[in-house]
């Protein structure tokens, strides 16, 4: 027996059930689960109002007086990093490790940043100006992406959800799926666009100008890690991205509130 054959995998860790199982799992665990209840709330807001006429809220605050408000959401963010650790459990092997084989590693660190931030430009900026039509067309949901007081706890919660929202996403959605749907014999172009799709559909409780938008950004991420097969750049943008949103949010609440402000 080759070496190469000793490190690899047994054959049948890697059969079509067990695959479709295990990745079944990750997602009823992770993402799968949010785009469920994403689409009946989606469901449920246009029954209720015009999408235009109501709100959701991305980062609930913490009551000013409620310590115990505040440890539940930093426990819970940090419990939402399961779902993360257990795609890499399972994409490890012998020889390499999970992180290795995603491209989830800080070597390339200046070409991983420049990568992201030019994702930011590319996704970022229209992702914002899609939301803003989507809001004067009335087929998005007023979204509020932070809470807008300034408790000293609110910036770390919030840098804690961008991080949680870039690891969760792209670890699971993209490194975790393209590898598991590759061992499947799916093509590169149906991953990417069945990957857009369901990450669309976990953000349509945002109402139809997110649910695209996610959906556009799905392709455009999936596309690049097809070509450079590193997560990490991903991770940046999406962690950026967030970031700027969540905190941000208080000040384009102030400038733009016909917009961004939730109303009275």
């Amino acid at each position: 027996m080759a070496a190469s054959d000793a490190l690899s995998p047994p054959a049948h860790l890697h059969s079509r059930a067990r695959l479709w199982w295990e990745i079944g799992i990750v997602l009823a665990l992770s993402l799968g689960r949010s785009a469920v209840f994403s689409v009946l709330a989606l469901i449920e807001a246009l029954t209720r109002a015009p999408l235009g006429e109501q709100q959701t809220s991305i980062n609930p605050g913490a009551a000013p007086s409620e310590g115990w408000d505040v440890a539940q959401q930093l426990l819970s963010a940090v419990f939402a990093f399961a779902p993360v650790a257990l795609a890499i459990y399972f994409l490890w092997e012998p020889a390499r490790s999970g992180f290795a084989k995603i491209g989830l590693t800080f070597d390339r660190f200046g070409r991983n940043v420049g990568g992201g931030l030019l994702l930011v430009l590319v996704i970022g900026v229209p992702g914002l100006g899609l939301y803003a039509l989507g809001r004067t067309l009335g087929i998005t949901v007023q979204v509020d992406a932070s809470p807008l007081d300034s408790s000293w706890w609110t910036v770390p919660l919030l840098l804690l959800a961008a991080l949680r929202a870039g690891l969760l996403e792209e670890v699971v959605m993209v490194g975790y799926l393209f590898d598991r749907l590759r061992l499947l014999g799916w093509s590169t172009w149906t991953i990417i666009i069945s990957t857009a799709a369901l990450r669309g559909s976990y953000h349509a409780y945002q109402g139809f100008g997110p649910l695209v938008g996610n959906m556009a950004m799905g392709v455009v991420f999936g596309w690049v890690y097809a070509r450079w097969g590193r997560v990490m750049p991903l991770v940046v943008a999406h962690v950026v991205i967030d970031i700027v949103a969540f905190v941000g949010y208080p000040l384009a609440a102030a400038w733009w509130p016909g917009v961004f402000a939730p109303p009275a």
